[in-house]
């Protein structure tokens, strides 16, 4: 290119012929869109890929200065000037004529290094977003294909799928790494989490990798068991031990579980007066049935689960101390959903792969509904994504399933900090005012603020759509 860094209009630039035919050739074939600009910030020339992604034909960014497109609402930020201002490669993400894109621009230089032109490399996010679906798809397809294989190493505990249980987040992994090991030795382990957040699948998976596989495998929810009658169930009763009991007698929980392994679910809501019987069961691994006279020796494997704070019912006498850190041997902590987001976008095209067999329809998350889900705190935790997610598909009338079919709004937890819930009523006033007036700067009017501020809020709560336009 042999021209003058400082051309400001069309007819300055003067490239060589050939020059110019092998240049616009190369720019012309590229997929992703190209922009070129001079030092002075002014438009050079641009592909045919450029205004396929933006919809931005050449006469809006072509041979004028920039800062007037930024000042027009086409372009939200100009990387341009960004690398003449700080003389390097820039990447931003950027919102051109209402699609947002990740623009990279990288500086050309002289032979004494002074800048003379600026390319920008433009990617279209929406490309981007369906490829991260695709690469979690054919996690979640490669993940099945190594349950399969009979050797598991530890490279495998990194990406596991096993009923549900699905670890991409470092947090879940150590805790799934604890339970494998575990899994293998017949100590007492105690789940412990918030509702729904997945114990009953971690017990699922010790007792599958556990040399009690293919033995009894009882799971017992405590409080749903009335608690005059918590002891009749688990340690079984004689015949006439009291009234309304069957006249044969009957087998305990804990005897059906004989030789294999019992989840003691909900164990904190155990009445006091029967924690120091089960604290001898853990104890003497035997039990005595009611209206019985002799032990009955237990070969069993105990799994307890709760949702509550035991430390803090034993501070308040609601719980035994001893019980406590008898049940304590081998803690395992399952993290809430929303502390493991990296785990969010696998479960959701693991449960709706499963719903997709269900209903024998062939749906797929919208690459505009994987930020809604990630950003949304979940107080079901994986139970609340599960039952979203079916309704979604059962009342979507489109392939894809779109944050609309979700019917979510940003949730506001007690335990969410000042930060996080003025972030997310801000983002919800600014959906409600673009999805109104369907024009930023009608919408940033209406709000208070610039046309400008509304976009880069936009951009910053990920609420940019095709349908909204700039004017």
């Amino acid at each position: 290119m042999r021209q003058s860094g400082n051309s400001t209009n069309k007819s300055a630039i003067q490239p060589v012929p050939q020059e110019l035919q092998l240049l616009d050739s190369i720019i012309q074939s590229s997929y992703d869109g190209i922009f070129v600009a001079d030092a002075n910030g002014i438009g050079w020339t641009m592909n045919e890929a450029y205004t396929r992604i933006t919809g931005v034909s050449k006469d809006k960014l072509l041979y004028r200065d920039l800062k007037d497109a930024i000042q027009d609402g086409i372009i939200s930020d100009s990387v341009t000037y960004k690398v003449l201002e700080e003389k390097k490669a820039i990447t931003i993400i950027q919102t051109v004529n209402g699609t947002e894109v990740l623009a990279t621009g990288s500086p050309v230089l002289d032979d004494q290094g002074n800048i003379t032109h600026v390319v920008t490399n433009i990617r279209d996010l929406r490309d981007l977003n369906y490829l991260k679906s695709e690469i979690y798809s054919s996690r979640i397809f490669s993940d099945s294909l190594m349950r399969e294989l009979e050797q598991r190493n530890e490279s495998e505990i990194a990406k596991p799928v096993f009923r549900g249980v699905i670890a991409h987040s470092q947090e879940l992994r150590k805790q799934l790494k604890i339970a494998k090991k575990v899994a293998k030795v017949d100590s007492l382990v105690l789940l412990t989490g918030e509702s729904g957040a997945g114990k009953e699948a971690f017990a699922d998976f010790i007792y599958e990798h556990s040399q009690r596989k293919g033995q009894p495998y009882l799971k017992v929810n405590c409080a749903a068991i009335p608690s005059s009658l918590l002891e009749a169930e688990l340690f079984g009763y004689e015949k006439g031990a009291f009234t309304g009991a069957i006249t044969t007698g009957k087998v305990g929980l804990f005897e059906k579980a004989n030789g294999g392994t019992i989840l003691l679910d909900e164990i904190g809501e155990i009445p006091k007066e029967f924690q120091v019987k089960l604290l001898r069961v853990l104890q003497e691994l035997e039990i005595k049935r009611v209206g019985g006279t002799h032990q009955i020796p237990l070969n069993i494997r105990v799994i307890a689960a709760t949702n509550r704070n035991l430390e803090e019912l034993v501070n308040n006498g609601e719980f035994r101390e001893d019980l406590y850190y008898r049940l304590n041997v081998i803690p395992i902590h399952i993290p809430p959903l929303r502390k493991r987001t990296a785990d969010i976008i696998p479960l959701a095209n693991y449960f709706l792969e499963k719903l997709n067999e269900k209903l024998d329809s062939n749906l797929s998350l919208h690459p505009e509904t994987l930020p809604v889900l990630e950003n949304y705190s979940w107080p079901g935790n994986i139970r609340e994504l599960e039952n979203v997610l079916e309704r979604a598909a059962i009342l979507s009338e489109e392939e894809h399933i779109m944050p609309s079919d979700l019917s979510l709004r940003p949730t506001r937890s007690q335990k969410n900090n000042l930060k996080e819930l003025v972030n997310r009523y801000e983002a919800e006033l600014i959906q409600e005012a673009i999805e109104k007036h369907k024009t930023t700067r009608k919408a940033a009017a209406s709000l208070g603020i610039s046309q400008s501020a509304l976009v880069k809020k936009m951009q910053k709560f990920q609420l940019t759509s095709k349908e909204y336009i700039h004017e």
